[in-house]
């Protein structure tokens, strides 16, 4: 199994979101264009990143730099819980206010308060789950 963020891992993420309509169609909808980097809260930089246009992700794969929108970060066993078991709106702003889930780049806050966004946000965990660790 691939390593959580790396290269492969990533590129795998991306397929699972195109194929997921819940994110894809939703954020299409609104014309969502994103870089979005994930990696670990002790690490400078982010592990991996999937480039979103027009909702659809058209490319991903480890971290080299760039212009990001979004940079998540946690501890790997809290990525490791949410991928294996899942994560709904709740627990997602739970992770947040204690600080488990940390964002470097982009504003959790407005993007949770718009419906539009939040749903496919919180959809995008279930879809890590289905690449697994």
């Amino acid at each position: 199994m691939a390593e959580l963020f790396s290269d492969e891992w990533m590129k795998k993420f991306k397929d699972a979101w195109n194929a997921e309509s819940e994110i894809k169609d939703k954020l299409a909808d609104i014309g969502f264009d994103s870089v979005i980097c994930y990696g670990f809260k002790d690490e400078d930089d982010p592990r991996g990143f999937l480039k979103v246009e027009k909702g659809e992700c058209t490319s991903a794969g480890g971290w080299s730099g760039g212009e990001m929108n979004w940079d998540l970060r946690a501890e790997k066993e809290n990525w490791d819980k949410w991928i294996e078991k899942g994560v709904g709106m709740g627990g997602l702003g739970m992770a947040y206010t204690t600080g488990k889930l940390k964002f470097k780049v982009g504003d959790y806050k407005s993007m949770i308060k718009d419906p539009r966004m939040a749903g496919p946000f919180v959809k995008s965990f279930s879809v890590m789950g289905k690449v697994g660790t």
